[in-house]
């Protein structure tokens, strides 16, 4: 059986609540000190975690104007039921129009109809497209449906889609080319065992086509459902390109046309226009005005002091000194040529007393309408100076970086917290061993008490019992 101890009973002390007590004596004041402690560095933790947050945030709002292939772009007006354009920009600003004549098609071939079971003919068929070809070997079994799934499953096929249709007359095969325009025509030539014959309409010549009258393997034993036809378009009622897909890439610098539908002689032809397109400075100014402003309203709740409360960081240094270098940045002039400099404020974005950010548009798209090369250089910068959207950059990285200082201050207080959970198991290990030592001093001091009040109940029988000894029962 284990051993049972009961304390307090020889003393009739209450000892488990005497030493909870020593031991919670002991214990309040750690706790309330390293809980304090814990909050705050928690609490900065998250603290400078937002901000730096928040300051990446508008680093990554910036990006995009620090990228020069981002301006001046090129905005192709004009896309119709006829033509879709693109253009980037390489494009110069015109007026063009645009006739399609004609759009691009794949060939396709049909064989006559076969009965399903039917062997083809024995042989070899020759599937070429372009420059390249493949050849199927057909035994004296194969039928159609063989020879379709040996020409899909072919490792050589890259150019040739098979597929059988059925009709009231019986199966018909049917070879389609992958790519459109005349360069990609379906050749099939055979070498019949069979019958001998590779070009008459028998056995497996019955699959040959070969539009070249010139050539000695000429046979047309397919139907032509598609003449493979290149695209062609007229640019300005002159020009006339042709290809073999209806992507016409760069036939005007910088342009991409796509045909659609061909003009019939009735329909107008598409007119196309090149404009300026520096939307992206607008778009990339507000998402970094939208983000600072939230920054602002962030690091203003975070350095907060007053009667009502204060912010985790008020008082703070490094929120000071952020703010107040991100302030200095947005006042400076940055060099555009010439001698020349330009500021956010001459781009139109304004401060209020407060601190925040907004957007005079009328002046933005004054400045670029009038020099859009200086406004580039502004945010982009030189090889040799950097320009605004980079100089934040590396302004902000200097503080999110993972060696910058916020992160510094972030491992520094997260340190702080690990010595705090060691402190807190070493105060843990010493209030047990406290608790324990008070428990073996009390129970060693109720055990005397207890063997004292068994020699003192004896002495008081011997002396109740010796002659002449009257108990004085009054």
């Amino acid at each position: 059986m284990p051993d049972l101890t009961f304390t307090g009973i020889g003393s009739g002390l209450q000892v488990s609540e005497i030493v909870n007590a020593i031991v919670g004596a002991e214990t309040a004041p750690f706790v309330s000190r390293t809980n304090k402690q814990e909050a705050k560095l928690t609490t900065d933790i998250s603290a400078v975690g937002a901000l730096k947050s928040a300051l990446e945030s508008v680093t990554n709002s910036i990006a995009s104007l620090a990228d020069a292939d981002n301006y001046q772009l090129r905005k192709a007006s004009g896309s119709d039921t006829f033509v879709n354009l693109s253009a980037n920009k390489d494009a110069q600003i015109g007026n063009y129009s645009v006739q399609v004549d004609a759009l691009a098609k794949a060939h396709k071939l049909m064989s006559g109809a076969f009965d399903g079971s039917e062997a083809v003919g024995e042989g070899t068929l020759n599937i070429a497209v372009n420059s390249e070809s493949f050849d199927i070997a057909v035994g004296t079994s194969d039928t159609l449906s063989d020879i379709r799934d040996a020409i899909n499953e072919s490792s050589d096929n890259e150019s040739v889609i098979a597929t059988i249709v059925t009709d009231n007359d019986g199966q018909h095969l049917i070879l389609t080319s992958k790519e459109t325009g005349v360069a990609n025509a379906i050749t099939t030539t055979v070498t019949d065992v069979s019958d001998g014959n590779n070009t008459d309409n028998v056995g497996l010549s019955r699959l040959a086509y070969d539009a070249d009258e010139a050539s000695p393997t000429y046979a047309t034993n397919l139907a032509e459902v598609d003449k493979a036809l290149d695209a062609q378009i007229t640019i300005d009622g002159t020009l006339v390109i042709s290809n073999s897909t209806n992507e016409f890439k760069n036939v005007i610098d910088g342009i991409d046309i796509t045909a659609k539908k061909m003009h019939s002689v009735d329909d107008d032809v598409s007119q196309i226009s090149l404009s300026a397109n520096n939307s992206n400075i607008q778009a990339g100014l507000e998402q970094f005005i939208e983000s600072y402003n939230e920054l602002q309203e962030l690091s203003k709740n975070l350095g907060r002091a007053g009667e009502d409360g204060s912010g985790p960081l008020a008082g703070d240094s490094l929120l000071r000194g952020i703010m107040g270098k991100l302030r200095q940045e947005f006042s400076k002039g940055f060099d555009i040529g010439d001698g020349k400099t330009l500021s956010l404020s001459e781009l139109g974005v304004r401060s209020d007393r407060y601190g925040v950010l907004s957007l005079d548009t009328e002046d933005l798209t004054e400045y670029i309408d009038n020099n859009v090369d200086a406004v580039q250089q502004f945010f982009v910068g030189s090889e040799s100076k950097d320009g605004f959207a980079n100089s934040l950059k590396n302004l902000t990285e200097f503080y999110t970086d993972s060696d910058g200082l916020i992160q510094n201050r972030i491992d520094s207080r997260t340190t702080q917290l690990d010595r705090l959970d060691d402190e807190k198991l070493a105060f843990e290990r010493k209030m047990e061993a406290l608790e324990a030592r008070l428990f073996a001093q009390y129970n060693a001091m109720d055990l005397l008490v207890a063997n004292l009040n068994s020699t003192s109940s004896y002495l008081q029988q011997q002396l109740d019992n010796m002659p002449g000894v009257v108990r004085d029962n009054n």
